[in-house]
């Protein structure tokens, strides 16, 4: 027996219904061939990876994480962290591959324990790919002596597995994708089949859930870059708490984790939203400025993560812009002596920040930003 998907009220239909307009504007606005949404795309996978990271503990920066998706390598990251992320990133490039892979798709157990060793492969010790032969206890927060949930006995797991196999493929298909993803999430994480990296798959599964929909590219559906905020991963672990009790019951009420998670997609879609918008504007500034002073429009790829506030180096910038080694060194020498990008560290360490010369385009373009706004707080 799995948690069952609860009856929505008044203010869930609401927050989905508003989610699905955020998601339709989000379509056309991306639409067309937009030279920057590849930059995008990698730096909401890059927020989504750190985040979920963050919550157990392996705290990678964005710049981090965005040049190991570019193939450079990362700047402040220690041995741990760095191998941690890796192994989330391979399970998400081809978490996001899965989109198209085919109206016979079926998930299996066999995918699922894939992904996992694919995350957890470097931890041999602890049966990366394989369901865990001993129990499992959720350590509180706030005291890691205390258990705070304790999962099913581990005889249990291949028939709980199985019956959530067969909930993916055949379960609740006429529910709104966020709740079935959400209830994805919920039911894996309570099972927690593995000995470790159960949280870190269970909110993968509800990307894999947003990807097999296709309709909107999984790294603008993900809640993990939100559920990383401190405030968040604290409300996120008393939501599980409070819905999934002390130890295993799937009779209780799952209606406060999917109002949770209906929330946390509200605002994710807003803040998709926003950089969409901001990146569009942003580019279109950038670009005319650039051009202006003599700079060919491709700088836009070196200026543009920095005016976000990521580090910008050179072997990112040189993919980006699809340039010689040669060019992207010159590109930089020429932004930073024009003042675009102020220059820091030396050799590998080298990089680049926003300088004088962007601030005034940052302020333009941000000043009219809206509030967020919270379906459950009106």
């Amino acid at each position: 027996m799995l948690f069952d998907v609860p009856s929505l009220d008044d203010r869930d239909a609401r927050a989905l219904h508003e989610i699905e307009e955020m998601r339709t504007r989000l379509l056309h606005m991306l639409r067309p061939e937009l030279r920057w949404s590849g930059q995008l795309r990698r730096n909401l996978t890059a927020r989504a990876i750190a985040g979920s990271n963050t919550i157990e503990g392996y705290a990678a920066s964005v710049d981090d994480v965005e040049a190991l998706l570019s193939g450079a390598e990362p700047l402040h990251a220690s041995e741990e962290t760095r191998v941690e992320v890796e192994g989330y990133q391979r399970a998400t490039t081809y978490i996001h591959g899965l989109s198209d892979a085919g109206d016979d798709f079926r998930y299996d157990t066999g995918l699922l324990n894939g992904l996992h060793f694919m995350m957890q492969g470097h931890h041999v010790t602890k049966r990366p790919g394989r369901w865990r032969k001993g129990p499992v206890y959720v350590t509180s927060p706030e005291d890691p002596t205390v258990a705070a949930y304790t999962a099913p006995e581990p005889a249990q797991v291949p028939a709980l597995m199985g019956e959530l196999v067969a909930w993916l493929n055949d379960g609740d298909l006429d529910a709104p994708v966020h709740v079935r993803a959400s209830m994805a999430h919920l039911n894996l994480v309570s099972i927690h089949p593995w000995p470790d990296g159960n949280g870190r798959m269970s909110r993968a599964l509800s990307t894999l859930v947003f990807s097999r929909e296709a309709l909107m590219p999984a790294e603008f559906s993900s809640i993990e870059e939100w559920l990383g905020y401190g405030q968040n991963t604290y409300a996120y672990y008393g939501v599980l708490q409070e819905v999934g009790g002390p130890s295993w019951d799937p009779t209780r009420d799952a209606h406060a984790w999917i109002r949770f998670c209906l929330g946390a997609h509200h605002r994710q879609a807003q803040m998709a939203g926003r950089r969409v918008d901001l990146y569009a504007r942003i580019w279109r500034e950038l670009t005319e400025h650039a051009e202006r002073t003599g700079l060919d429009e491709r700088v836009a790829f070196a200026l543009m993560p920095a005016a976000f506030g990521t580090k910008v180096r050179r072997p990112v910038y040189q993919h980006d812009a699809d340039i010689s080694e040669q060019s992207a060194v010159r590109d930089l020498r020429e932004l930073v002596t024009q003042g675009w990008l102020e220059p820091h560290g030396n050799a590998r360490a080298r990089h680049y920040t926003a300088a004088h010369r962007m601030a005034p385009i940052l302020e333009n373009v941000t000043r009219a930003m809206p509030a967020y706004d919270d379906p459950y707080r009106r």
